[in-house]
């Protein structure tokens, strides 16, 4: 995923107070899929913390990494932030939105256009691991891609090629179609230098998978991590054009990633959706989902799920 901009030590500080009820309806996370005005869906998440009438504002949008807001205002159960200001002769684009209940109801405006917004608060999703999974099932044969689908078939440069998954160049980007709620999945990838995919757990929580320049990206942002939201506890060493192994465990919001064989995200909560989710219903369960729409040259193999026994 790209970069927009993130504090991810606040965002981690903060963590503990996005889940309280008390005090203003405002606070909490919330989930919003909307409808832009040129139609088609798109998943954004707001964070509203308050400590001692002091407010702070973070927000997920479509795509880039959450960030905190500073242009907002609250009155009462009213919030109204600037999201983009004004510039170049182009108004600003605001929300207006009112708590009630377990939703945030309201309107975009850009000027003369606006759009309704409807925000629902985010699931806790507290559950205890599983005593037991089910034995590793592959998700890719290794001959087609029965069981995935592009995004976009007319843009899709995925295919076969080796017996692995490959990406030949920038294009659409591919899911499952089978979904999963609670999961433990394996995948290796093989990353060039300059590459950047993803490979999202129930469509919306991306895994990052990148080797770009250093500079490009904080440790937030770098492969292993969870985009934006967790950075490894580890930095292992960049090995661009070699496979490499994820080994994901994914229990409501508690994430861990293991790489290479080393944990390097241990038992972490995921606070919402990261950008290019494809929807905000954390609460349902999603496909695997991997990014194709950055650069191509990236392939996968060995893509296996275990889920809970019953």
């Amino acid at each position: 995923m790209k970069p927009n901009s993130s504090l991810v030590l606040a965002v981690l500080l903060i963590a503990p107070l996005f889940g309280q009820r008390a005090g203003n309806p405002l606070v909490g996370r919330w989930d919003f899929n909307s409808t832009s005005p040129r139609g088609g869906l798109s998943a954004a998440w707001l964070g509203v913390t308050e400590k001692a009438g002091a407010f702070e504002v973070w927000y997920q949008p479509a795509t880039g990494n959450v960030y905190q807001v500073k242009d907002f205002k609250v009155n009462g159960s009213h919030l109204s932030i600037v999201m983009n200001a004004a510039a170049g002769g182009r108004p600003a684009a605001t929300w207006e939105l009112d708590a009630a209940g377990d939703k945030l109801t309201g309107v975009q405006k850009r000027g003369e256009t606006t759009f309704a917004l409807t925000g629902v608060r985010a699931p806790e999703l507290k559950r205890s691991a599983p005593t037991a999974w089910t034995d590793p099932e592959p998700l890719f044969n290794g001959r087609n891609l029965d069981g995935w689908q592009p995004v976009d078939s007319a843009t899709s440069h995925w295919g076969v090629k080796d017996g692995v998954l490959y990406n030949a160049e920038h294009g659409a980007n591919l899911r499952s179609t089978r979904t999963f709620d609670d999961l433990k999945a394996h995948f290796e990838v093989n990353c060039p230098d300059g590459g950047n995919s993803g490979f999202y757990l129930r469509g919306r929580y991306e895994v990052q998978v990148e080797y770009e320049p250093l500079s490009a990206n904080p440790v937030e942002r770098r492969i292993g991590s969870i985009y934006g939201r967790i950075a490894p506890k580890v930095e292992l060493p960049r090995t661009p054009g070699q496979w490499e192994t994820f080994d994901v465990t994914l229990v409501g919001r508690t994430v861990t990633v293991v790489r290479n064989g080393v944990t390097t995200i241990d038992r972490q909560e995921i606070e919402g959706i990261t950008g290019g989710a494809l929807d905000a219903n954390e609460g349902e369960p999603g496909p695997f989902y991997i990014q194709g729409d950055h650069t191509g040259g990236l392939s996968y193999r060995n893509i296996t799920v275990s889920v809970p026994k019953r």
